[in-house]
């Protein structure tokens, strides 16, 4: 196995580790961040009914934002404003396996800012 798949492999355990622990339901739903090279989203998810509540990406933005701490910081923003408009105060958040660091965090601190809590 190389060096890229054994990344990977890592990856998928902490991501289904953490995916064991939280659920999200109605009242609750899941903050599920997806970070790409080029590109940030985030999406509420209610896990009970399968369904996703409200999303945000930078795919197919007009306007150039800038940085990707940047980008995950509008999309932060901008899904927490989505998210408050349908009722919702409380997420469990998910960052998917990834570190809560830099851009991870960026769209975390955006997303209180905007009155979500987590």
């Amino acid at each position: 196995m190389n060096k890229l798949t054994i990344k990977r492999a890592h990856k998928a355990l902490r991501k289904n580790r953490i995916r064991s622990v939280i659920n999200g339901t109605s009242v609750r739903p899941r903050l599920s961040v997806t970070i790409s090279l080029t590109h940030v989203s985030a999406q509420l998810i209610d896990d009970e009914n399968d369904s996703t509540i409200a999303y945000s990406t930078t795919i197919g933005l007009k306007k150039e934002i800038g940085s990707m701490t940047k980008k995950a910081e509008f999309v932060g923003a901008d899904v927490a404003k989505k998210a408050i408009k349908k009722g919702i105060k409380t997420v469990v958040f998910d960052r998917n396996g990834k570190l809560y660091h830099g851009r991870i965090k960026a769209l975390a601190d955006s997303a209180r800012a905007e009155g979500l809590e987590f």
